[in-house]
């Protein structure tokens, strides 16, 4: 595809609109706002983690709105079957004939809010791995194409425990971004009073559709993105892992397994979704920096030395970061 600055600034301006309108529903938690939008445009998956009442489900459900996406929403339970979410065959009679007929279950969206996924079993949440990665649901022996664009955008508690089921590996890293979101501060929480405790009411306009979204992915890929730019964020991947010779030596002290190629891939996506939104066209050391906390904090193991002496994902991600030159 050729592109041009035209197009090129006509794609920030529409993802600036997204973010102006999505502010208008949630209050505050601007970044959050904006590296959830870096992810749909980069055709990603995010976690998003936090204490109840965040406004986790209302963030999503803005999105929906806004981009006039098809919206569904699974609270995810210890006796949640992948059956519930994923469909099943069901026994019909057609045309007094006896058959099989697939019922799809809520994953056949646009938009997909799994909430609280740590709460159901691993077997549940493994009936996301294939949705996520390839964009297909096999059932039987049948395999079903999902809706374009598709994306989960999951929440999980940081801090209860009791009936969770830790995410493993593989599913941590099909989320390409794993997102905080805070607690507000004083102004935000004010305005969040004023805003859901009195009868003015916010109306959230549509500003995209789907078809749209999927043009604009084509287009921010043949953003350029240097050479010596790719070479920083790939040695950011690289320097993760401590049984190669390129991982830097505090990954080698208390990592014990590294960010997948999967992260290269996310890094650099997204940074040049970041690009076009600050309203450049090629990327930036700086758009590498600011995604590798999404990016790879939930990629990285630690070791058990790590965590018995309080070393961090984020602070190895500083320190590689730190040593990393810029050439």
């Amino acid at each position: 595809m050729d592109i041009n600055e035209n197009m090129l600034k006509e794609v920030a301006e529409k993802i600036r609109k997204c973010e102006e309108e999505i502010g208008k529903g949630i209050i505050g938690q601007k970044e959050v706002i904006r590296n959830v939008l870096v992810a749909i445009f980069a055709d990603g998956n995010v976690l998003l983690e936090g204490m109840p009442g965040m406004g986790k489900t209302q963030l999503v459900k803005t999105i929906g709105r806004v981009l006039n996406l098809d919206f569904a929403r699974i609270q995810f339970t210890p006796d949640l079957m992948p059956a519930d979410v994923v469909g099943t065959n069901l026994v019909v009679k057609e045309n007094n004939n006896t058959v099989f007929k697939f019922e799809k279950g809520p994953i056949f969206t646009n938009l997909l809010l799994a909430d609280e996924i740590n709460r159901a079993t691993p077997k549940t949440q493994s009936a996301l791995l294939e949705a996520m990665g390839e964009k297909t649901v096999t059932v039987g022996k049948t395999t079903y194409e999902m809706s374009k664009p598709f994306m989960v955008l999951a929440t999980q508690n940081p801090i209860e425990q009791e009936g969770t089921y830790p995410l493993p590996e593989a599913q941590l890293d099909r989320f390409l971004f794993k997102i905080n979101v805070d607690f507000p501060n004083l102004n935000e929480l004010k305005a969040i009073m004023d805003l859901t405790l009195s009868n003015n009411k916010v109306e959230i306009k549509n500003v995209l559709e789907g078809s749209e979204i999927l043009e604009i992915r084509e287009i921010i890929r043949e953003v350029k993105i240097a050479d010596a730019v790719k070479e920083f964020a790939l040695k950011l991947i690289l320097g993760t892992h401590p049984e190669i010779e390129d991982g830097h030596d505090l990954a080698k002290q208390y990592v014990e397994a590294g960010a997948s190629p999967r992260a290269a891939q996310g890094i650099i996506s997204g940074a040049k979704v970041l690009a076009v939104m600050d309203g450049r066209f090629n990327v930036s050391f700086d758009d590498i920096k600011a995604l590798s906390y999404p990016i790879l904090k939930h990629r990285i193991i630690l070791n058990f030395d790590a965590i018995t002496e309080g070393i961090t994902e984020e602070s190895i991600i500083d320190k590689i970061l730190e040593d990393l030159k810029v050439v």
